[in-house]
C-alpha cells in the first residue's frame, strides 16, 4: 500500500521535511541511530565536488548504499513546467537504460504524484497503486518505493527516488528518516554546486560574448558578421544550429545563415510565412521559448520537424530589429533551463549592439575610403592634369615654331631656332617624365590601405609628405628614381625620413611657399662611386635676399 506521510494509519504524523525532525522509535530512540555512522560518512560525502552533475549522481548512489535500494533516482524538475528535465540513475546497466528508452518526464504515475504533491511517498508494492502507470515496457519490474522532494531553500530543486530494497523487504521508518536527513544535506550540496556551476557558465557567456565582439570589430563584411554570431550562439547554448533570420519585403522572415555540425540541406533559405504567430512576438521584440519547435503550434518553418527545445532571440539594438538568432536543439535534447535562456537573451543583446557598431565602423571605413579616394583624383587633377596640359602648350608650340621656320623663304636652318625648338622638346619630355612619376606616386597611394601604417620606405615617405600637408595647406610633390624600397634599408631610411620631417617643418616656418618638390633616388653615387640614395626637397620660397631658395639635398650609401 502506498504512504504519503502526513498523518494517518500508514505513516508517522509529520515527515514532510527534515525540520519537522526524524522519525523515532518505539523506545523513544531515533530509528536510523544504529546507522549513524554510515549517514555521517554520507553527509560528509556528498557535496565533496563542486560540479553540479558530479554532486548529483553522487546523491543518487549514495541514498542508494544507505537504503539499500537497487535502484536509485533523481530527477531534476523545471522550475517553470515542474516536467523532469535531468534523470540521474544509480543500479540501471547501459543494456537497460536502452531497453527502457526515453526516460519520464514525471507528469503522471507515482512520480508524478511527488512532482505535483511535493510530499514524502512510501509504497510496499508500487505497481499495486492506481497512480502507477505510464511504465515503459523496458521498465525493471519495481515493487517496494520510497520517494521524498529535495528542496534547495524553499524551492524543490528535484525528487529522490528509491525502489527494491535488498532481500524484497519494504522500506522502513529508519530509511525514511535517513532519506529525508540526506535530502536536507543533498539541498545544501546541490546549491553550493548550483551557485558554482552558475558562475563558470556565467563566465563562460561572457567570454564568448566578448570574444564575438571582438571578432565583429575586426572589418569583417556583414555576411561574415553574422556567421560569427551564430556559430558563437550555437557553440555557447551547447544547440544543434546557430540560425539567424532576417525580414523580408513581404513581412515574412527567411533564415540567412546557417551553423550546424547536423546536415544543413534545407535550413538556409527556409522561411516563417508572413502572419504567423511566431512573428507578432519577433517583430515586436519578444524573445519565444519552446520545448518542442516540432509540435508548437507557433512554429511554422518547413524544418521545424527536426528540432526539439529552441529559443528564438530577436537582435534589437535602439528600438532596430536586425534580425532573429534561433538555437534550437534536436528532437528529444535537454530542455533549455531558465539560466540558460536568460544568458542567451543577454548574449543577443550583446551581439546586436556589436552588430550595429561592426556596421557603423565599416561605414567609416568606406567613407574613409571615398574620402581617400577623392584627395587622389583631386591630385590627379591639380598635378598631373595641368601639368599634361602645360606639356602640350609646350610641344604645340614647339611644332608652331618649326612649322612657320620651314615656310619663311628666308629661313636657311638658323642653328639658334633649331636650338630653341630643340629646347622646347627636351622641357616637354622632362615634363613628360616627372608626370608618369606623379602618376605612379598617385597609384601608390591608392593601393596603400588607409587604416594600415605603410611599412615601405616609400609608403613612410608619402605618410610624412600627406601628414605635413594638413599644416601646409597644399600637398607636396613626390618623384622617386629607382627601387628605393628594395635598396634603402632601415638605418638609411631612418635618417632620411628626419630630413625629410626637418626639410617640411622649416618650409612650414617660412611665409610665401606654396609648393614643394620632394625627390627620392635611389640610382645616386657618392663622389667615391659607391651607390646612394640621395634626397632633394626643394621649394618656391624665397630667402632673406629676395632670392628663391636652393634645392637642400641629403645623401646616404646603401
Amino acid at each position: 500500500m502506498a504512504r504519503e506521510h502526513g498523518g494517518g494509519p500508514d505513516g508517522p504524523e509529520d515527515t514532510d521535511g527534515a525540520a519537522d525532525g526524524p522519525a523515532a522509535s518505539e523506545d523513544g530512540g531515533h530509528a536510523y541511530a544504529p546507522r549513524l555512522p554510515e549517514l555521517l560518512e554520507a553527509v560528509f560525502s556528498v557535496g565533496t565536488d563542486l560540479g553540479l552533475g558530479t554532486t548529483l549522481q553522487q546523491i543518487v548512489d549514495t541514498a542508494s548504499l544507505l537504503t539499500d535500494a537497487r535502484y536509485g533516482a533523481l530527477g531534476v524538475l523545471d522550475p517553470e513546467s515542474g516536467r523532469i528535465t535531468e534523470l540521474y540513475t544509480a543500479g540501471l546497466g547501459d543494456e537497460e537504460r536502452r531497453r527502457i528508452g526515453a526516460l519520464p518526464d514525471g507528469r503522471r504515475g507515482v512520480l508524478g504524484a511527488l512532482v505535483h504533491e511535493h510530499r514524502p511517498l512510501r509504497s510496499d508494492d508500487v505497481t499495486r497503486d492506481p497512480r502507477s502507470v505510464g511504465v515503459p515496457p523496458g521498465h525493471p519490474v519495481m515493487h517496494t518505493f520510497l520517494g521524498t522532494p529535495v528542496r534547495v531553500d524553499t524551492e524543490v530543486f528535484g525528487n529522490l527516488y528509491l525502489t527494491e530494497k535488498s532481500g524484497g523487504r519494504p522500506f522502513t521508518d529508519a530509511d525514511d528518516a535517513l532519506l529525508r536527513i540526506l535530502g536536507a544535506q543533498a539541498g545544501i550540496a546541490i546549491s553550493n554546486a548550483r551557485l558554482y556551476e552558475s558562475a563558470l557558465q556565467r563566465e563562460r557567456w561572457l567570454q564568448g560574448a566578448a570574444a564575438v565582439t571582438t571578432a565583429l570589430l575586426t572589418g569583417t563584411s556583414r555576411a561574415e558578421a553574422l556567421q560569427t554570431v551564430a556559430e558563437g550562439a550555437r557553440v555557447l547554448a551547447e544547440a544543434a544550429a546557430g540560425v539567424i533570420l532576417q525580414s523580408r519585403e513581404d513581412g515574412g522572415m527567411e533564415i540567412v545563415t546557417v551553423s550546424t555540425l547536423e546536415d544543413p540541406t534545407g535550413i538556409l533559405g527556409a522561411s516563417i510565412a508572413p502572419g504567423s504567430p511566431v512573428l507578432v512576438h519577433l517583430l515586436g521584440g519578444e524573445p519565444v521559448f519552446m520545448e518542442d519547435a516540432a509540435t508548437d503550434p507557433l512554429m511554422t518553418t518547413s524544418v521545424r520537424h527536426r528540432f526539439g527545445p529552441s529559443m528564438m532571440l530577436p537582435l534589437e539594438s535602439g528600438g532596430r530589429l536586425i534580425g532573429t538568432l534561433a538555437l534550437p536543439r534536436l528532437r528529444g535534447g535537454r530542455p533549455y533551463t531558465s539560466a540558460d535562456r536568460q544568458l542567451a537573451t543577454q548574449f543577443a543583446s550583446q551581439a546586436a549592439v556589436a552588430l550595429v557598431l561592426a556596421d557603423a565602423q565599416h561605414d567609416r571605413e568606406q567613407l574613409a575610403v571615398y574620402e581617400d579616394r577623392d584627395r587622389i583624383a583631386r591630385d590627379l587633377h591639380d598635378l598631373v592634369v595641368q601639368r599634361l596640359f602645360a606639356t602640350e602648350m609646350t610641344l604645340e608650340s614647339a611644332r608652331r615654331r618649326a612649322a612657320a621656320a620651314t615656310k619663311a623663304p628666308e629661313w636657311s636652318g638658323d642653328p639658334d631656332d633649331a636650338e630653341e625648338a630643340d629646347g622646347l622638346l627636351v622641357r616637354a619630355v622632362d615634363e613628360l617624365d616627372s608626370t608618369i612619376q606623379e602618376v605612379r606616386t598617385t597609384i601608390f597611394a591608392l593601393q596603400q590601405p588607409p587604416a594600415d601604417a605603410p611599412t615601405t620606405f616609400r609608403g613612410r615617405v608619402l605618410r610624412e609628405t600627406a601628414g605635413a600637408s594638413a599644416l601646409l595647406g597644399f600637398q607636396p610633390s613626390v618623384h622617386f628614381a629607382g627601387p628605393v624600397d628594395a635598396l634603402v634599408g632601415e638605418s638609411a631610411a631612418g635618417r632620411l625620413l628626419a630630413a625629410l620631417r626637418g626639410a617640411l617643418a622649416a618650409a612650414h616656418r617660412r611665409a610665401g611657399v606654396s609648393a614643394i618638390e620632394v625627390e627620392v633616388d635611389a640610382t645616386a653615387r657618392l663622389p667615391d662611386g659607391r651607390r646612394a640614395v640621395r634626397l632633394l626637397v626643394a621649394d618656391d620660397g624665397q630667402d632673406d635676399s629676395g632670392e628663391r631658395r636652393s634645392p637642400v639635398t641629403w645623401q646616404t650609401p646603401i
